[in-house]
């Protein structure tokens, strides 16, 4: 039997792969997940955003409503710039410089004098960096001055006239003292005179024979009618005269306790600060030396003085006019006399001079200063 020819059967179609979601390159596929996972959190917490508040408000109505009574809230205000206190400003460290040390500017110092100065010192002390020199004083005193001196020099002493005599005059003598002192006019006038003058004076006798040489004296000339010894006048016991003396050599500067500064430095010259000249420096010098000039001259006029040791801590307030404004405060170890002293230096002399342009830029318009006394 024959059979039909079958008609060929189909190929099975070839199976495509599956198309996969995630990148084979491991970056981009974990940007992939990292987006995927942004979306789900989103998704849920958008889902329990509501529950989450509803659990919150039960919560809150179940406490007592006493408990927001209770509760205290504080407010607080920002100051306002333009009524707010001004921040006090801290000026540089003045010191007193020593006027005989030499005029030499420092590298780098806070200090401010009236005027400039390297820090020295007569015996160094070894590895010494200070800017103060080294010196012996009173440990409890806190001194800005390095060397005390008197505010004007001394003076030598005058010498005597010399003491009067009992020996009588020389004709010399006479006739010098006749040319330096004219006649008054009311001396008596008798004798004859070819010259129609008369005088009192005798006939010279007649075995006087005259000088060789007349010499004239200077009117101007001063009267000197102590007996001489040679070049000198001579020595009285009884009226001793002062031997001039040269005058020493003095810090023209004010007396002053020296503050106790165990160390100093290594530079060796004449005691000085490190300090640099300013007119702020320039100025608080000369107010301070005029204080104290002022004080002392209250001191020697006044019959009372304090006990020894005694010290007056005056506060004040100054203007950039030069003026005292206010007294502040005084603290005083002794009693009225001594506080009335102190106080009485500062504003004698008041006003003092407007400050200068960089005193006012530092200090503003005024500022506190404390002057210490201390009765020796």
């Amino acid at each position: 039997m024959i059979k039909p020819p079958s008609t060929p059967a189909k190929p099975p179609a070839s199976r495509r792969p599956a198309r996969s979601l995630w990148s084979k390159n491991p970056d981009v596929r974990s940007v992939q997940i990292g987006v995927v996972v942004t979306i789900l959190v989103h998704v849920l917490l958008l889902v329990l955003a509501p529950k989450i508040e509803r659990l919150l408000d039960s919560r809150d109505s179940s406490a007592p409503s006493d408990d927001w009574a209770s509760r205290e809230f504080q407010i607080e205000l920002a100051p306002d710039p333009a009524t707010e206190p001004p921040v006090p400003v801290k000026p540089p460290q003045f010191v007193e410089a020593n006027p005989n040390a030499p005029d030499n500017a420092p590298d780098k110092t806070e200090n401010i004098a009236a005027q400039n100065q390297q820090v020295a010192q007569e015996t160094p002390t070894p590895n010494g960096k200070t800017d103060a020199p080294a010196s012996k004083g009173d440990p409890t005193t806190s001194s800005t001055a390095i060397v005390s001196g008197q505010q004007t020099e001394p003076q030598p002493p005058a010498r005597r006239p010399p003491p009067p005599t009992n020996e009588p005059e020389t004709p010399e003598q006479q006739a010098a003292r006749r040319a330096q002192n004219p006649l008054p006019g009311t001396e008596k006038f008798e004798g004859e005179s070819p010259d129609g003058f008369g005088a009192n004076i005798g006939k010279p006798a007649p075995n006087t024979t005259p000088v060789p040489e007349r010499v004239e004296g200077s009117p101007d000339s001063k009267n000197d009618t102590g007996p001489r010894v040679g070049l000198y006048y001579k020595v009285d016991a009884k009226r001793p005269q002062t031997r001039p003396t040269l005058a020493p050599n003095v810090v023209k500067a004010r007396p002053s306790p020296l503050a106790n500064r165990e160390f100093g430095t290594e530079n060796i010259g004449a005691v000085a600060y490190n300090a640099k000249w300013s007119a702020y420096g320039e100025y608080l010098q000369k107010f301070i030396e005029s204080v104290d000039i002022q004080w002392q001259r209250i001191i020697e006029q006044s019959n009372v003085y304090p006990v020894r040791g005694t010290k007056v801590a005056v506060t004040f307030r100054m203007n950039s006019k030069g003026s005292i404004s206010e007294i502040v405060k005084v603290e005083t170890s002794g009693g009225r006399a001594a506080q009335d002293a102190c106080v009485s230096a500062i504003v004698a002399r008041d006003p003092y001079g407007e400050w200068p342009e960089d005193m006012i830029g530092v200090l503003g318009d005024s500022q506190e200063i404390t002057f210490t006394f201390l009765y020796n």
